[in-house]
């Protein structure tokens, strides 16, 4: 069986395809490629009046890349997970190599919510996310989705759809449609890197400039 190196899981996800375990103890990945795909809206994620509300008063923070292992830690700290020491391996090595992100959420210097995924082009492929705080995997969504849009970014896939997603503007698209954004994406640049996140009050302005 061929090896899988952070290149050959690049070349997976430009196909659409992409990888999990079935457990944190289980080392073998398997791979997916589902017949409809989760996307999120890049800058145009649905954000209610409550939880605007919430971000005004919460206190919290948000950065880009400050600590991508613990992100995937909190995303792993659940009784089921997909993500094995394996998948981490390869996404710490697509970290270094400029391919994976995280963006945390903070309560002073408590890491309380934050969210990762790969780049590609202008396709970010979104993996997990997490919270120990109500909200905070919300508002790490929120903070991503002024983030692609501002650092380029066209397409924003979430594997599979979900009903906390689509309170947040989710759509499910056949995988014909996918694979036709994807395609388009990847051959635009964009940079993940390129810019610091806004403080909770411009975020909050900007939201309102684009919605």
């Amino acid at each position: 069986m061929t090896e899988l190196t952070a290149e050959r899981l690049l070349l997976a996800y430009a196909q659409g395809v992409f990888p999990m375990a079935e457990s944190a103890t289980d080392a073998h990945l398997y791979w997916f490629d589902p017949p409809e795909r989760g996307i999120l809206p890049v800058g145009g994620v649905h954000v209610s009046r409550s939880m605007r509300r919430c971000l005004r008063h919460s206190g919290w923070h948000a950065s880009v890349n400050r600590d991508f292992l613990g992100v995937i830690a909190g995303c792993a700290d659940r009784p089921e997970t997909w993500i094995n020491a394996p998948l981490v391996d390869l996404y710490m090595q697509l970290h270094r190599m400029g391919h994976a992100h995280s963006l945390e959420i903070y309560e002073g210097d408590t890491l309380v919510g934050g969210t990762y995924g790969i780049s590609l082009g202008a396709a970010f492929f979104g993996e997990s996310m997490f919270s120990r705080r109500t909200n905070a995997s919300k508002a790490a969504l929120i903070w991503m989705s002024h983030h692609l849009r501002r650092s380029g970014f066209t397409l924003w896939d979430t594997q599979y759809g979900t009903s906390h997603l689509a309170s947040m503007g989710g759509q499910v698209i056949s995988r014909q449609e996918y694979r036709r954004k994807l395609a388009m994406a990847i051959r635009r640049p964009a940079d993940f890197a390129a810019h610091a996140l806004p403080g909770i009050q411009p975020l909050l302005q900007d939201m309102t400039h684009t919605s």
